[in-house]
């Protein structure tokens, strides 16, 4: 069997060319026959088949009447010609399950907004992101003026609670203005849930959030996407045109800096398929329709209870945070900001710090280790004040002795206290007592004192001499009498006297 571009290409080199048969067999790569056959007949017929009998033949009718019944599946029906003796194959009753009941496509009706009267808000996400040593998955927020088409885009490494408010007040400071409605899907960072038959119950920090800028939440029907096309609509040109083959940037600032270019220069100034005019044009009709924000943004912290670890250290996801130390095993207010966290206790702000997104990463602040070292420092040097009172009555008298002269205090305590370990308490006890009585204040009087009482002094020895002169046996000369003989010579000495 030919089709009908064939047959008219063996007429057409036939009646034209004059080839005959054989030559034309040749160049179409057909049998001799065939092409004689086909150049016998005027007119293209196809051929009609007879369709070849089936295992399912027999229970055609009564899957008919099934199907007629109630919307079964192709396998519910398979379950139930199983338990009549069907021998055949699955695929074939779906074939002929589509032949019976084709699918069909459902019908939208296309929504119309007026201007600034609605945004539609969606996310959407595009494979994973390095951070660190941790990878992230990527997700970004898009938000979509449903009159003029203009877009705001952010990417994001979570779709939490406090992301999700911080892309929306992000996108209305990037308009400058405020719709009067927003559109949004049942996601639980919007919508908690959504009763049968009852409105939906939004989220109550973004109910909030509404209220503050003055707009109202509308919620699409429980597997509607379509409500909102407009943005899904730009989710998928997010993905076609900013990040497919995109070589991503080192860091999410560096790829929302890329994204907030590629909005000013490409996306909100092209000529939109449906409108035919660059979104901003249609932006500067709109603004007057839209609602001015307030002067104060909304706050967007989410606050969390959380306790800290007996090494002060707050656990968020899977990262330490470390808080002042005497706060360790407390019940403490964690409020989550998308770049950064503040722990309160009492309404009172205890320390920030910066959020991470990589894992299992400690951080602390120098401060609170500083004062953990304080703290402990602190109660050594009490646990040894009540050593150095303990000496003696006196202790105290000379501890205010040595405040008043400002001295180290604590750093002559322990050196007193450590002289306990080398002489007996009572030595020191008195040493103290001795110093204070000649107004001696400082450790080293009192170690002084004791290095004196415990010095020993050696026994003196014979002495041993190993010279001659060394033993007095010196030669003199014999003395010169004749000068007593002079007549001018001084009176001898009276050697009896009286």
């Amino acid at each position: 069997m030919i089709d009908y571009h064939t047959y008219c290409r063996i007429h057409d080199l036939h009646h034209r060319e004059s080839l005959k048969a054989a030559q034309i067999a040749r160049q179409l790569g057909l049998d001799v026959k065939t092409v004689t056959r086909w150049l016998g007949q005027e007119k293209y017929i196809k051929a009609q088949t007879a369709p070849r009998p089936s295992k399912l033949d027999p229970f055609k009718g009564q899957i008919t009447r099934w199907l007629d019944s109630y919307p079964y599946s192709a396998q519910q029906i398979f379950q139930r010609l199983k338990e009549q003796d069907y021998s055949g194959g699955y695929s074939i009753l779906k074939d002929f399950i589509r032949q019976v009941r084709p699918k069909t496509s459902r019908a939208f009706e296309t929504l119309h907004f007026e201007a600034g009267e609605c945004a539609q808000i969606d996310w959407g996400s595009y494979g994973f992101f390095n951070v660190g040593n941790t990878r992230r998955r990527l997700s970004f927020f898009s938000m979509v003026l449903c009159y003029s088409r203009l877009m705001y885009v952010e990417f994001t490494f979570r779709e939490a609670q406090e992301h999700f408010l911080g892309c929306h007040l992000n996108a209305l400071e990037y308009f400058g203005l405020c719709p009067r409605s927003t559109m949004v899907d049942n996601c639980k960072v919007a919508v908690l849930h959504r009763p049968k038959g009852q409105p939906p119950v939004f989220q109550p920090s973004y109910l909030d959030f509404a209220r503050h800028y003055g707009f109202s939440i509308k919620a699409c029907a429980v597997r509607q996407p379509q409500q909102k096309g407009r943005v899904e609509n730009a989710v998928a040109y997010i993905k076609k045109n900013f990040l497919a083959g995109k070589e991503m940037p080192f860091t999410l600032q560096a790829l929302n800096t890329d994204c907030r270019d590629w909005l000013d220069t490409i996306a909100n100034v092209r000529i939109h398929g449906e409108t035919k005019q660059k979104p901003t044009d249609r932006f500067e009709e709109e603004k007057s329709s839209l609602q001015p924000l307030p002067v104060h943004p909304y706050d967007i912290g989410q606050i969390e209870s959380v306790r800290a670890s007996n090494q002060y250290r707050v656990v968020l996801d899977t990262n330490r945070y470390s808080v002042p130390p005497r706060y360790a095993g407390q019940r403490l207010q964690l409020k989550l900001y998308p770049d950064k966290l503040c722990f309160y206790h009492d309404n009172q702000l205890l320390t920030q710090h910066s959020r991470s997104y990589e894992r299992r990463r400690n951080f602390r602040h120098a401060e609170h280790s500083n004062a953990l070292l304080d703290q402990k420092r602190k109660s050594s040097d009490q646990k040894l004040l009540i050593r150095f009172l303990a000496l003696s009555p006196k202790a105290q008298v000379y501890h205010e002795q040595m405040q008043s002269r400002r001295l180290n205090v604590a750093l002559h305590i322990r050196r007193i206290i450590a002289l306990c370990e080398i002489y007996d308490p009572e030595k020191v006890a008195r040493a103290l007592e001795d110093a204070l009585f000649y107004e001696a204040f400082s450790s080293e009087y009192i170690t002084n004192l004791l290095e004196q009482r415990q010095r020993r002094l050696p026994e003196p020895g014979a002495l041993h001499l190993t010279r001659n002169e060394d033993m007095l046996e010196l030669d003199m000369p014999d003395p010169d009498l004749s000068i007593y003989d002079a007549p001018d010579a001084p009176d001898a000495p009276d050697q009896n006297p009286s």
